[in-house]
Order: structure tokens, then C-alpha cells, then sequence
């Protein structure tokens, strides 16, 4: 009650419920919170890290010698007419950009269970703010990878100037299924366990290790390009070192990713509401 013995205006926050209110643009108003997690996140990675970002270049480069030497040497499977090691790191780049961002994403409302039952915000800016350390590694690794290119005398093509479209493309298949994930992971802590396991199994079924080519044409290729990542990696390896070009496989890629980005907000912002209480 106030001093005129009137009632009091009480203002209560919620957030938007049902499957229609995404409110996506509540999300530019908290945008200085995206960069503070974001930050923060940067931070934890590398500050107790004795060789911090140096991580960056040791893991990719470590698995891009391994495929080279037992796929590239021994298995002789072909690289499209470049180095095999050029055409494994062109296919490490995306894929670390993607797993590191699933591993992160995906339990990233679990590891902020203090800030999400505390106060209120949109709760899609946690998984996005994890985002933006596998960036950093990115453009690491895409450093190197201009060191590889130098060394073995390749020359970029017009090609790379498409580059910046497939980053987005990795970023968005990443966050697609990481929607699904961080929100499944707030009910069922088996999703913890089951993430290493899906990053360890989409190496193997997407192209990074071998060229797409070798999976036969027709249908088979269809079923191939089912996984989001094949149309991503072609699309990177088309942009650095003027491979295959994407094609219908790279659309079928993209729809995929659609769909399960669309379905992953909508699932993602029916869950928002019980977060605080089951986290």
C-alpha cells in the first residue's frame, strides 16, 4: 500500500511463453550481458591454462598429421588433387569451430545454474555467448592454416571471398543443435555424457579426415548430405582450396540445419520457463 493508502504498482517479469512469442529481439536489450558471458568464457578458457590458445594449434594440427599419415599415406585415399594435409585442415577448421561450440553450448545453462535461478534474462544468450570462444580458436587455426598454404606454395582462389558465409553456416548448425542439447541437459543430465559422444561420432561421418568424394553419387549422397556438417565442410574446402563446389547435397545440408534450428528455438523457448526450477 502507498502513503495515500492506495495499492501498490507492482511490476513482475516473465518470460514469453507459448510456442508463437519467440521474442528473439529481446535479446539485442540484453546484448551487453552476451558480451560480458562471452568474455568471461574467454577468460576462463585460456587464463589457468598453461599453454593456453596454444591449444588452438596443437589439436588440429596434431589431428590433421595423424588422417594424413595413416589415411593420406597409408589408406591413399584421394585429396582432391592438393596436399592431403591442406585438404584435412580446411575440414578442421569448421568441425573444431563446431564441436568445441556443441561441447560448450550444450551444457552451458547447467554450468550457469547460479545466474539462471537468480535473476531474469533472455535465456538464449547463454548458449549464444558460448558461441564466441570457439570463434577465437577459429581464427587461430585459420591462421595456421594460412602458414600451411605458404609452405606448400598453394594460392587462394576468388573462391575465399565466400568463406565468411560458411563460418556463419558452422555457427548456425552448431547453435541449431545446441538449442536442443542445453535444453535437454537441464532435465536429463545423461545429455552430459551423451555430447562427447555425438562430437566423437560426427568426426567420423563427416568429411574432415576424407573427401566427400568418395561417397558414391545418387541417393547414398543424399543420405550423406543428411548430416549438416557435409554441406559446411564442402563449402570450406570449395572456398580455401577451389575443391568440389557445394552443390543440391550442400542445399539438402542447409534445410537440415533449418529445421532443426527452427524446432530447436521453438523447443528452447517452451522449456525457458522451467529452467530455474529444474536446473
Amino acid at each position: 500500500m502507498t502513503k495515500n493508502g492506495e495499492p501498490a504498482i507492482q511490476t513482475i517479469m516473465e518470460p514469453p511463453t507459448g510456442w508463437i512469442s519467440l521474442n528473439l529481439g529481446e535479446i539485442w536489450s540484453y546484448r551487453e550481458l552476451l558480451y560480458f558471458l562471452a568474455w568471461r568464457d574467454i577468460l576462463v578458457q585460456y587464463k589457468q591454462s598453461a599453454i593456453g590458445i596454444g591449444w588452438a594449434v596443437i589439436q588440429p594440427v596434431a589431428l590433421m598429421v595423424v588422417f594424413s599419415v595413416v589415411l593420406g599415406k597409408f589408406a591413399g585415399l584421394p585429396s582432391e588433387d592438393v596436399p592431403y594435409p591442406l585438404l584435412t585442415f580446411a575440414a578442421l577448421l569448421p568441425w573444431q569451430l563446431f564441436a568445441s561450440s556443441v561441447q560448450r553450448s550444450g551444457q552451458s545453462l547447467v554450468g550457469n545454474a547460479s545466474l539462471v535461478t537468480k535473476v531474469y534474462f533472455p535465456r538464449l544468450i547463454i548458449p549464444l555467448s558460448a558461441l564466441v570462444v570457439g570463434i577465437v580458436d577459429f581464427l587461430v587455426g585459420l591462421a595456421v592454416y594460412a602458414v600451411l598454404m605458404v609452405l606448400y606454395g598453394q594460392d587462394l582462389t576468388v573462391n575465399v571471398v565466400a568463406l565468411p558465409i560458411f563460418m556463419v553456416f558452422a555457427l548456425i548448425t552448431a547453435l541449431s543443435i545446441s538449442l536442443w542439447l542445453s535444453a535437454l541437459n537441464v532435465k536429463y543430465r545423461d545429455v552430459t555424457y551423451v555430447i562427447p559422444f555425438l562430437v566423437q561420432v560426427g568426426l567420423l561421418v563427416s568429411p574432415v579426415a576424407y573427401s566427400a568424394e568418395i561417397v558414391p553419387g545418387g541417393i547414398w549422397r543424399i543420405i550423406y548430405s543428411l548430416n549438416p556438417m557435409t554441406g559446411v565442410i564442402q563449402g570450406f574446402r570449395w572456398a580455401l582450396i577451389g575443391a568440389s563446389p557445394p552443390d543440391v547435397t550442400s542445399l539438402v545440408s542447409l534445410g537440415v540445419v533449418i529445421i532443426v534450428m527452427v524446432g530447436g528455438l521453438f523447443y528452447f523457448k517452451r522449456m525457458e520457463t522451467q529452467f530455474a526450477d529444474v536446473v
